[in-house]
């Protein structure tokens, strides 16, 4: 029994992974609030994250740095700095997010998609 659970328990991460972006996937499209719009935006990017950090580990790996050892198993650093970069346009992409959910907040009064499209809709009947 144990030898076919191990393959299915061994990848869990990346069930994980799955999960986070399903409820990231589902907070983005099901809710009408802006602000949960965003979370749920940075709940699918933190599964990313977690996606690709985890491709990059590397069993018995060590950092890639030149030993003179020809059987030495080294891990894939690339990954991870990809994700220095994708955090720090996350989180650029988050604060102008949220600015301009505040723009928004201003000019109508609300950050609930359906309250914003029935005002958009009465003033176009108006005109």
């Amino acid at each position: 029994m144990s030898a076919l659970l191990d393959p299915i328990l061994g990848q869990w991460n990346y069930y994980l992974v799955i999960v986070l972006m399903m409820i990231g996937f589902y907070a983005v499209i099901a809710r009408g609030n802006m602000v949960k719009k965003i979370v749920g935006l940075n709940i699918f990017q933190t599964s990313v994250f977690m996606l690709y950090i985890s491709m990059g580990k590397v069993a018995n790996g060590t950092a890639p740095i030149l030993t003179g050892d020809p059987n030495t198993v080294y891990s894939n650093p690339l990954p991870h700095v990809l994700i220095l970069t994708a955090i720090v346009v996350g989180v650029s992409t988050t604060a102008v997010g949220y600015a301009l959910i505040i723009r928004i907040q201003e000019s109508f009064g609300s950050i609930e998609d359906d309250d914003i499209i029935a005002m958009l809709d009465d003033e176009e009947e108006t005109s």
